[in-house]
């Protein structure tokens, strides 16, 4: 019979790139203190990365060395393992929408789900949790520039929404328009401004 350790193994060669290994979705191979001490050994081995508590990575080997899997690639995977929403953070939206070249030093994300940090490597990679409204429309433009608007705050967002305006299609300005009010009142206010003045 097969290892515990050489079983997990075998697990994680076979799931995509940055999907992260948890005990839970091996208790069909052993008991859970028998998972976690054959994770725990993996890890200290160098054969899973640890990237937070009780999640684990297959570092990605190439021929230049082995590497942590990308932190989009992470992030994605998580985001499906747990069902939580995650999205790039406000900084990063804004200088994605072109409001700032302020280039965020850090890797954060919002999520639906607790706050976490989690470790790729040498990289860390935080989550915050956020409330709902500041996830809304993940993965779309509309999205993004609500999330980019929060992290401007209420003087500069009248501003950045003429930006908006200009640069958005009419289609993602409109769709940004209708979540008005979904959002807090600083934002709606500002967003019918712009949109009908």
């Amino acid at each position: 019979m097969q290892r515990l350790t050489e079983q997990i193994i075998e697990h994680a060669t076979r799931l995509p790139e940055g999907t992260p290994v948890a005990a839970k979705s091996l208790l069909h191979l052993g008991n859970r203190a028998a998972v976690d001490q054959a994770l725990s050994r993996l890890a200290g081995r160098g054969k899973l990365l640890r990237a937070g508590r009780g999640v684990y990575l297959l570092p990605v080997t190439s021929r230049f060395g082995t590497r942590a899997p990308s932190v989009e690639q992470a992030v994605e995977a998580i985001a499906a393992q747990r069902g939580e929403v995650i999205v790039s953070s406000g900084a990063a939206a804004a200088n994605s929408l072109g409001l700032t070249t302020q280039v965020p030093v850090r890797s954060v994300y919002l999520t639906s789900g607790r706050s976490r940090k989690m470790s790729l490597g040498k990289q860390i990679v935080e989550l915050r949790h956020a409330p709902r409204w500041q996830l809304a429309m993940p993965h779309r433009p509309a999205g993004q520039a609500v999330r980019a608007l929060a992290w401007l705050g209420p003087e500069k967002a009248d501003a950045a929404l003429r930006t908006l305006k200009r640069k958005l299609p009419p289609a993602t300005f409109s769709e940004l328009v209708a979540a008005a009010p979904q959002l807090p009142t600083w934002l709606a206010r500002s967003i019918g401004k712009v949109a009908h003045g």
